[in-house]
Order: C-alpha cells, then structure tokens, then sequence
C-alpha cells in the first residue's frame, strides 16, 4: 500500500493549493504565510495542519527539523512578474522564489512544486529568471519542467493561466510522461451560470450581497470585438460571460475592479442579453437611450460567487474584511488546477516506489515553457 506523501505548503494564502493537493491524498504537516487575515481562513479549514505566521525567513531554521518530506509546494507572490503590476525585477516581492528555492535546498523533497503568473513562463523580459530557477535546480541535483496551465482545462470555470515550475530530484520522469500524466486530468468546467446558480440571488442568506461598487457606462469606452474584453464600465471590472467562463479574477476585487454579472440573466436564460445588446449598440455607434445608464440589473460578483469560480469548496469558511476576503480569493490558485497537478506529481512519485532508476539528473534548459 502507498503511503500518502507528506507535504510543506509554502506561501499559502487561503489554502485554494492546499485544498488541491489534499484532495489529491497527501498529508501537508506544515505550513507558513505572513497575511495575517489569510492565516485566520488557513486555520479554520486546515486544522489539522501546523501553520506558522509571519515572514518565512524566520523559520527557515525549523525547516531543517522536517524529515522525509515528499512535496513542497507554494505560490510566491507574484507582483513582480505580473503584467498586471510594474513588472519590476528589483521588486522586493520577486525575489520570493529564491526563498522557495533555498526551502527546496534545506528540506530537499522528493519533488517541488512552484506556481507563478503565465508572464514568468511567456515573456521574453524573463527568459534569464526561468533559465536561473532551472539551473539553480539543476544545481540541486532536480530535474525542473515549466508547464502552463489553463485553469479552464482543469474544470476551473475561468480562463486563469499558471506556470507551474515542477522539479523532480535525482530521477527524471520525462517531459512526455510528465505532460500525459497531466492531460489525463484535464475536465470540462461548468458554466459560470452552472457554478453560480445554486448559490442563489445577490442578497440571499445563501449570497451576501458583499461589493456594492456603483456601475456606471464608461464615458470613453475602450472597444474589443467581445463584450466581456475591453472596458466599456467604469473601472477595471468586466463583464462575465454567463454561458462561458470567467476571465481571471484579480486580487484587486472589492470595489470597482470586481468583475461584473446580470442578475436577471443569471436567472433566466430566455431574457435578452443587456450587456451584448449594449455593446453591439457601441460598435454601431447607435446608442439608444435606454443605453444612458447601466440598469439595476447588473452588479459585482459576491465574495461566495468568487470563492465557487476558483473552485473553493462550497463550505470554505473565510476570515478578515470584505475586501481582504476578495483579495485571499483572488490571489489563490484554483483549487482544482492545483488539484491536477498535485495528482500527477503524486502519480510520478508514487510509479518510483516500483521502480527504481540509477540515472545521473540531467541539466534541462528549455527553450520555451511547456504550455497544456
């Protein structure tokens, strides 16, 4: 009988990576982040895991006490790196990697798991920090594949895209072994409407009403082909394609960033589509007068919609303000991409247990990153 593999989840947040991870039957035994509002939902739904609080340099010495570990995993914030932000190497907040490398070199598992934005996997602007991260690796005697993820492949309702950086020490699985490992776990998510529905109106005792940010037409609109691209509200939050899935949910929810939803249509199916008719009256340059203002049927996505599109368990217990609950949710990976992976680094590892290889690791500096 394989043993479950025992875990250290780094960088934690919420715990949308641990929740993956545990459903893919490891034991994660311990744990760290520094929110410490993040920390307080961590503790109410990961109990039976030891978290420690505060920044991770101050417990690099405890991770030398932590034996026979399988799996480290985690997400540096990633606000250096994402084009969503300055995209700043010096940013103090991109050398987090490295911290997660140098647990990788103290502790020395079996296996690393380390997830980033797509920018880190797709942009030639850091071409030399992904070379390094697989050298450094290498340097450790792992073997380390680039993958990028759709979230939307891995029956996540939103078009989310991750690089995961997967490291295997001393024997090499492949990278066509690896990746079929991978696909096999690819599913088709639900509709946002399919997701959200069963939640119940905005305003329920089942939905919060959670983010009432006014929404009001963009006076400039910035046009693109589709109504839920472009900006054509006020601020940063688009439109949701009910019948399709969600475009990233960013950390910046709260206010005026969160994305945006037609109750009625939510509903019922059958009533006409506001936002695509709006849209199409843009394009024409024909915009009708009950096109003025936006009607009181769309509104901001609630925090428990929020949770269920990055596939948090319907049950998951949330603790801090308003907006640091849209914040943890945002900055989460979906629960069940992270889920797919873990299951195929799990599988990788567990085929090890029967056979046994005396392959020296090899260097790997790829060209481009994986992308499934």
């Amino acid at each position: 009988m394989v043993q479950k593999h025992r875990c250290i989840s780094l960088f934690s947040g919420a715990g949308g990576m641990d929740v993956g991870f545990k459903s893919a039957g490891v034991d994660v035994i311990w744990a760290n982040e520094m929110d410490k509002d993040a920390c307080a939902t961590f503790r109410e739904n990961h109990k039976e895991t030891l978290l420690r609080e505060g920044d991770i340099l101050q417990y690099m010495d405890e991770l030398t006490s932590l034996k026979d570990i399988d799996i480290i995993f985690g997400g540096p914030p990633c606000q250096g790196f994402s084009v969503a932000g300055k995209m700043d190497p010096t940013d103090e907040r991109s050398k987090l990697i490295w911290t997660f490398m140098d647990a990788v070199r103290i502790v020395r598992p079996k296996a690393f798991i380390l997830e980033n934005v797509k920018a880190l996997a797709a942009l030639e602007k850091w071409r030399p920090v992904r070379e390094k991260i697989i050298s450094y690796a290498s340097d450790l005697g792992y073997v380390c594949y680039p993958v990028l993820l759709n979230a939307s492949h891995y029956g996540v309702p939103q078009k989310r895209e991750r690089v995961f950086f997967i490291g295997f020490l001393n024997n090499e699985p492949g990278l066509e072994n690896l990746i079929s490992r991978i696909i096999t776990h690819q599913k088709k998510p639900k509709s946002i409407r399919e997701t959200l529905i069963s939640l119940g109106p905005a305003g329920s005792e089942t939905n919060p009403l959670t983010c009432t940010a006014k929404i009001t037409l963009a006076t400039k609109p910035i046009m693109r082909k589709s109504p839920y691209a472009g900006m054509i509200f006020n601020g940063m939050g688009r439109p949701l394609d009910i019948d399709n899935f969600a475009n990233t949910l960013p950390a910046s929810m709260g206010g005026n960033k969160t994305p945006i939803i037609d109750e009625v249509l939510l509903h019922n199916s059958r009533d006409n589509n506001w936002i695509e008719d709006y849209h199409k009256s843009l394009i024409n340059n024909q915009v009708a007068p009950q096109f003025e203002e936006a009607p009181s049927r769309l509104r901001r996505i609630t925090i428990n919609e929020a949770a269920l599109i990055q596939t948090f368990p319907k049950d998951y217990i949330f603790r801090g303000s308003k907006t640091s609950i849209y914040k943890q949710i945002g900055n989460a990976v979906p629960c069940l991409l992270a889920e797919a992976v873990a299951r195929a680094v799990v599988e990788e590892l567990n085929s090890r247990q029967t056979v046994s290889s005396n392959d020296e690791p090899r260097q790997l500096c790829l060209e481009e990153y994986i992308n499934v």
